[in-house]
């Protein structure tokens, strides 16, 4: 173990836990191990806007073995142990504060977990240390669920252990339908979807319990907000996977995905997400850690192992195993790239293209909806492809698109990513605007511009105008299928420089397909609405452009 840092008495539990990832002692899904690789750096390397106090992010870890006690099964009446994976991520949610206000860098986490992996022990000691700990007069803590049965398990969880310490009973008390702390009038209550009302809170620390089974996004939504008056509130997502999709579990999975994996940018919001990267792998006894942290010590292998083997014979019963055992998500369809393939950190200077030709792509919004248009280089010598795109929203419904949806546009849009076209609805003015900056701004002639045909004349024919060669893309498997196994496959190796955008990174991840009896695919919208494709959609068809024009392309650069 590590020595002891500032003179407190606690170990870097951050650190330990690093160690034991890189060493391969403890063997973590790769957004895990993508998670505390930046944790550590930023616990190396402060940035400007916070930094880490490990006397901060030690208190509640002490608090929780010191005062908090077992009320169940074996180890009923027993002081609360907590496990290297708990107390690393504890500490981080505690002990990174903003340099200037000294207030807790995170207010919201999602932590998923295979099932009886102690999250409701861990999420109870939370609370009872945000309660009494945390030194937030009036602190008002509440355990969310779709029922209020269900809200309850952590609630009782938590009513136990205080009735099992004597130190907590002396100042606690159960009232009618919470328990209470005088010395500052901070009270801890469960509640559920059917409650008689969730506006008028002012909430502290909210603790929604098996996400996965939140229908409604409008819990969420009201309990985000009753936290906005407070100093340093926390919203406690715990989780283990689900079957129900587009619903708000969805949502903020992908959004801890995208967190994690680097397309959004959230320093608020910690993830953690101990899942199997693969669904295979559930058959590798030595990788089932990756979702289950707590087995060998809070799960019992043995149990597993039964599990597993009477489901051999029953479809039903592995799904289910995999589904909350191994936190395997269940899509609707087949995903086309892993993120590996998806991931290129490369960037280029669009004035290298000045004097070259480009192929264009666009997706075309039928309505209001996300925007992009594409526009495909290469270099001769090495064939290797290079892109650049643009994308737009309709300024109206922008700042409402931004909160509903959950995704960063707004930082999108401040980093010249993204444009907003006035009004409601998208102005393809704009988008033929774009290219003719490409042509006229940095000198890069335009050779064909591939185009979804539907509902795209009056653009086709303001762009003929300006002197594009306009050609309609159907977007069938027949004309898409071709180009999609060709454009995944460039991903793959690593041939496509797309500036390291990350809305296209964004849209790749998103992207599913759909295979038909003749094995063609064509891409496919990820189970949730608001996760879109469009970016893909937009390169898929300069992909088409590409391979009508290949050799005529490669002799023109």
């Amino acid at each position: 173990m590590r020595k002891k840092e500032k003179d407190i008495e606690c170990e870097n539990y951050i650190l330990d836990y690093w160690d034991q990832i890189k060493s391969g002692e403890v063997i973590v899904s790769k957004r895990v191990a993508k998670q505390y690789k930046k944790i550590v750096d930023a616990l190396k390397k402060p940035n400007e806007g916070y930094h880490f106090d490990i006397e901060l992010g030690a208190r509640p870890i002490i608090f929780i073995e010191m005062f908090c006690r077992h009320s169940k099964g074996e180890w009923a009446g027993k002081p609360v142990k907590l496990e290297l994976f708990q107390k690393a991520y504890i500490m981080t949610l505690f002990g990174f504060v903003d340099n200037k206000t000294g207030y807790r860098q995170y207010r919201e986490s999602l932590f998923m977990v295979a099932r009886k992996n102690g999250k409701s022990t861990m999420a109870s000691g939370i609370a009872l240390y945000m309660m009494i700990g945390d030194f937030e007069p009036g602190a008002e803590i509440y355990s969310v669920a779709s029922k209020k049965d269900q809200a309850k398990i952590i609630f009782d969880e938590t009513h136990n252990m205080v009735k099992q310490s004597p130190n907590l009973t002396k100042y606690i008390r159960k009232r009618k339908t919470d328990i209470y702390f005088e010395q500052t009038l901070s009270k801890f209550e469960p509640l559920g979807k059917n409650s008689n009302s969730l506006d008028g809170l002012n909430s502290h620390l909210c603790i929604i319990d098996e996400l996965h089974s939140i229908k409604d996004r409008n819990i969420y939504e009201v309990l985000k907000q009753s936290m906005s008056a407070r100093r340093q509130p926390l919203m406690l997502m715990t989780t283990t996977s689900g079957t129900v999709r587009e619903n708000i579990f969805d949502d903020i999975y992908e959004y801890a995905c995208g967190v994690c994996d680097g397309s959004f940018e959230d320093d608020t919001f910690l993830p953690m997400i101990y899942e199997m990267d693969e669904r295979d792998e559930y058959k590798d006894k030595k990788l089932w850690t990756k979702a289950n942290p707590g087995l060998g010590t809070i799960k019992k292998i043995d149990d597993l192992e039964n599990k597993i083997n009477r489901s051999e014979n029953s479809a039903n019963d592995l799904s289910g195993i995999l589904c909350k055992d191994f936190n395997i998500k269940m899509n609707a369809y087949n995903a086309w790239l892993s993120w590996d393939d998806i991931v290129n950190e490369k960037t280029f200077d669009l004035e290298r293209f000045r004097g070259s030709y480009f192929i264009g792509g666009a997706d075309l919004a039928r309505c209001g909806d996300l925007t992009c248009a594409t526009a495909l280089m290469m270099d001769r010598e090495t064939e290797e492809r290079f892109v650049t795109q643009m994308y737009w929203l309709p300024e109206d419904s922008f700042n409402n698109r931004v909160e509903a949806d959950k995704v960063p546009y707004d930082k999108w849009r401040e980093r010249g990513l993204l444009r907003l076209c006035s009004g409601n609805t998208i102005d393809y003015k704009d988008i033929t605007a774009w290219f003719l900056e490409l042509v006229h701004i940095h000198g890069i002639n335009p050779a064909w511009i591939y185009y979804d045909a539907y509902s795209a004349t009056y653009w086709k024919d303001e762009m003929i105008m300006e002197g594009f060669n306009m050609i309609p893309c159907r977007q069938g498997a027949r004309t898409l299928s071709l180009p999609m196994e060709k454009l995944g496959a460039d991903l793959a190796a690593k041939k496509i420089n797309y500036n390291n955008h990350p809305i296209l990174r964004w849209c790749l991840s998103n992207t599913g397909v759909i295979v038909d009896r003749n094995e063609n695919i064509i891409p496919a919208k990820a189970s949730s609405p608001k996760m879109k494709i469009d970016g893909t959609a937009s390169l898929l068809d300069a992909y088409v452009g590409l391979c009508d024009h290949y050799q005529e392309f490669v002799e023109a650069v």
